[in-house]
């Protein structure tokens, strides 16, 4: 899995207009499934994004997490990030899972996040979205769980 975390002071996620998610501070993930990824790598992104400590403490130091400070997380698919330039202009996604899969793990990151207590707003997977986001810092970090496994 990889994905994009952004922390933001708000961001929100529109189909055909209408907004399908939206969330106050907290982090916005854009979430991209690969062919050979399972539960394990889901596990460990989520156990990241709820204990990444990227917010600030009362002197100014990243050091709390999205759930230390209840924060919000709005989690997007977002296939693209297996995107691969590196022979041509236009990418590639052979690595990125086919739908099935790849909507599975997504349902199952969700709502594992949301277990651990974190109000959790999501996208629409497939469809073509439009996002909006105020990115706080800007803070942006990038996390492949391939490189862990």
């Amino acid at each position: 899995m990889r994905a994009v975390i952004q922390r933001v002071s708000r961001a929100q996620v529109s189909v055909d207009g209408s907004v399908v998610g939206r969330i106050g501070p907290g982090l916005l993930v854009l979430l991209a499934v690969a062919q050979d990824d399972a539960e394990a790598q889901a596990d460990y992104l989520v156990d990241k994004v709820s204990g990444l400590r990227i917010f600030s403490d009362e002197n100014g130091k990243m050091n709390l997490s999205v759930s230390d400070i209840g924060a919000e997380v709005l989690v997007v698919s977002q296939f693209t990030l297996y995107g691969d330039v590196r022979r041509g202009k236009r990418p590639s996604f052979d690595d990125a899972a086919p739908p099935g899969l790849a909507e599975r793990l997504y349902e199952y990151v969700v709502s594992a996040l949301r277990a651990t207590g974190l109000h959790c707003e999501t996208g629409r997977f497939q469809a073509s979205m439009q996002v909006e986001l105020v990115n706080d810092g800007p803070v942006t970090i990038l996390l492949d769980s391939a490189k862990q496994f």
